[in-house]
């Protein structure tokens, strides 16, 4: 087996992120994107002592388990990976590969609840970011997601099966109206041209809908024509805002240098579990309304009566779940390092007559040691890669009895568990919640009890 080498093998199992499994001469070689069952020329891009790594040139034979994808662009677009697998097999992969990860990490003991499934299979996004690019170099104008495996090919996905008809109307419309201008996207290798990315949102509960244009400040731009255009469309939902944001950075990532309302105003209300939340352009929310409600559902559970008890909640974002625990918990104080976010969490509690919630913005590193209250229970809901070594030596320190740990991503939950089992929690319950169909993410919520 030499590098660059293509050879045919079949995938034998899966491990998370996204990865197949297969032996080759008797050697573990890693295949991403590969499906169980399924029989592929893989192209051996790493051969170490211990173990190959290696891409799909080609499925010779599908696995028994899948079935034709309901969306054009499968395949093509590098936004969904498990399409081709009916729904029941999906969850059951991915609880399967939580379950594997704890219990490689030594983590046993625990009630498993399950996995929930999200409540909508499709159309369940309410926030999409589309890229302009083009599909093949020097091509027509693309506005869609990029294409798997590439950093700059973009596929106008005008068929996505995961967000709602308003969103793919949104996405035609832009790109019709750029194509006939012939405005340049921004090249992300020579960082010369204009259209960025178009950000679209709505909300699920109540339709509310904001549409966000974000280009860099090389080239001016007639925009009031296609504001005309949009704003005088007929949608599904109710079209709140349009924006303009000026983006000059040098990464590939959705920031703000300037950030214009064009029509309308800046944000939408969405509700989830009997509280309204003002979203604006840029903060974070659960991308999946319906599925944040059962995810907050289980928190609250596994929280238990909280009745007198001061509950912190670390990485709080706009201050969703601190706002859920509030009308059932003496006090509750959130920690963001998001400015924004907090701002908004602070609006959102005034909008729902919460008045025992308080909000701090900076880095929980940092402010967990301003902390002059000890708190009962502690909610954590890191960023992907998970806690801070040294952040959670500071958690442990407040010696809350209980804990509830909400993780995007299950290998960091995994090692974050084994430091807060080491200092003397037990994990009590463990459960799966699908946010994400047709994706290989996964959220996972767990008690912990201090012994």
């Amino acid at each position: 087996m030499k590098k660059n080498e293509i050879i045919e093998t079949i995938i034998e199992d899966m491990k998370f992120p996204n990865k197949g499994i297969s032996r080759i001469d008797g050697k573990k070689v890693i295949i991403k994107n590969g499906i169980k069952g399924q029989r592929v020329k893989v192209r051996i891009t790493k051969n170490r002592r211990e173990q190959a790594e290696g891409t799909v040139v080609e499925i010779v034979e599908k696995s028994p388990m899948e079935k034709p994808p309901l969306c054009e662009h499968f395949g093509i677009c590098g936004g969904c990976t498990y399409q081709t697998l009916p729904y029941k097999e999906q969850l059951d992969i991915k609880k399967e590969q939580v379950l594997g990860l704890l219990n490689q990490a030594g983590i046993t003991g625990y009630e498993f609840l399950g996995i929930e499934p999200s409540p909508t299979e499709y159309g369940y996004r309410n926030k999409m970011e589309f890229s302009f690019g083009d599909v093949v170099k020097g091509g027509e104008l693309a506005l869609g997601m990029h294409k798997r495996g590439s950093f700059y090919e973009v596929v106008t996905v005008e068929g996505c099966v995961i967000v709602d008809e308003d969103f793919n109307k949104v996405l035609l419309t832009v790109l019709s109206y750029f194509r006939e201008k012939k405005i340049p996207f921004y090249h992300n290798r020579r960082h010369e041209g204009s259209l960025r990315h178009l950000v679209v949102r709505k909300a699920s509960r109540t339709g509310q809908m904001l549409i966000n244009l974000v280009t860099s400040s090389q080239i001016p731009l007639e925009l009031e024509p296609l504001v005309e255009i949009l704003s005088n469309m007929t949608y599904d939902g109710q079209l709140k805002g349009i924006l303009h944001t000026i983006n000059d950075g040098l990464s590939d990532v959705v920031k703000s240098d300037k950030t214009n309302i064009l029509y309308g105003q800046d944000y939408f209300i969405e509700e989830i579990m009997g509280l309204k939340f003002r979203v604006s352009a840029f903060s974070f929310f659960q991308t999946n309304s319906l599925g944040a409600e059962k995810l907050y559902s289980m928190v609250r559970g596994f929280a238990g009566t909280t009745r007198e008890n001061t509950v912190l909640d670390l990485y709080c974002g706009t201050g969703t779940i601190a706002q859920i625990m509030a009308p059932a918990s003496k006090k509750v104080i959130g920690i963001e390092i998001v400015e924004e976010a907090v701002e908004a969490a602070r609006e959102n509690a005034k909008l729902n007559g919460l008045v025992n919630c308080d909000f701090i913005a900076g880095d929980v590193l940092k402010k967990l040691d301003e902390l002059t209250e000890k708190p009962d229970i502690i909610v954590l809901d890191p960023p992907r890669d998970g806690i801070h070594p040294k952040a959670i030596k500071k958690i442990i320190h407040f010696g809350a009895r209980q804990m509830v740990y909400v993780s995007c991503k299950p290998t960091s939950l995994a090692r974050d568990l084994k430091e807060f089992m080491e200092a003397g929690y037990e994990v009590t319950k463990v459960q799966c919640m699908d946010m994400f169909p047709h994706t290989y993410h996964v959220e996972t919520v767990v008690q912990l009890i201090r012994k």
